[in-house]
């Protein structure tokens, strides 16, 4: 919730440009990023900058020709961007502050359940994928995302806009098994089937062991029938006599006077 006390903690207003790092921010992401290297011409621009470039691009939703003048220049900038991004750093920096954000709040570092989703959005014929989705009448792009529970980003993988959603979820789970490799508590066995895990054996033999055997008697076969459907069908059952059985008119009529006495219908019990 945003408080004064919250917007003072998280202002950007004595920062440069809005999208640059506070030195708290880098000191966290300072360890991962590479080391230059220790041949060849030295670095003119820093790692730092280079960041706030990238980021300045990326939540600015600016082009790479519009980067401010006292920041890097393009070439160097986006050189270092798709070097990083081959290279999987963002992947590896989001997957380490991930697991240090859960520990902050006291929860276990690899998440056990996990929430999939997936985004759509219009791009052009220019680079990645691209597909024509018919149920959101949309012509780009789509984004399978995996989240925990609190919302914190475990896997993103682009894919054409006209895969469909279940198709999209077994490569994001599969990619979630080398950074966590924690299965969930509860998964689908269509699901474990596809990524390659093995069938939970203890919900196999209880399913199996809840269903009637042909082959029993037939007072076995009531017991675990009465068992399954509990005490209360059991005990209706044992109530149930020529009181509670239906009649049938023998005569014609209507719905209304069906089985009434007064207006002649005579009723006999249903054997």
């Amino acid at each position: 919730m945003w408080t004064p006390t919250t917007r003072r903690q998280h202002g950007r207003s004595e920062l440069r440009c809005e999208t640059d790092l506070t030195d708290a921010q880098w000191s966290v992401i300072e360890p991962w990023m590479p080391q230059p290297a220790p041949c060849g011409r030295p670095p003119i621009w820093t790692m730092r900058a280079i960041l706030n470039a990238i980021f300045c691009v990326l939540r600015g939703g600016i082009a790479w020709r519009l980067i401010p003048k006292d920041l890097p220049p393009r070439s160097t900038t986006y050189g270092y961007f798709s070097r990083w991004r081959d290279d999987g750093l963002f992947g590896r920096i989001n997957h380490h502050l991930v697991m240090a954000d859960r520990e902050r709040v006291g929860r276990e570092a690899s998440p056990s359940a996990a929430v999939p989703d997936s985004q759509r959005i219009k791009t052009t014929e220019s680079g990645g994928p691209r597909g024509y989705d018919a149920g959101k009448k949309v012509k780009g792009r789509k984004r399978q995302a995996l989240v925990d529970t609190d919302g914190r980003a475990l896997v993103l993988d682009p894919q054409p806009a006209d895969v469909q959603d279940r198709d999209g979820a077994v490569p994001v789970l599969r990619r979630s098994r080398r950074t966590f490799p924690s299965p969930p508590r509860r998964s689908p066995m269509r699901v474990r089937r596809a990524i390659g895990l093995p069938q939970p054996r203890a919900s196999m033999s209880r399913s199996c062991a809840s269903r009637p055997d042909r082959s029993a008697s037939p007072s076995s076969r009531a017991a675990i029938t009465s068992r399954r459907r509990g005490p209360r069908a059991a005990s209706r059952r044992r109530e149930s006599g020529p009181s509670r059985r239906k009649h049938r008119p023998l005569g014609g009529g209507t719905r209304s006077n069906r089985g009434c006495p007064a207006r002649g219908n005579r009723c006999r019990a249903r054997p």
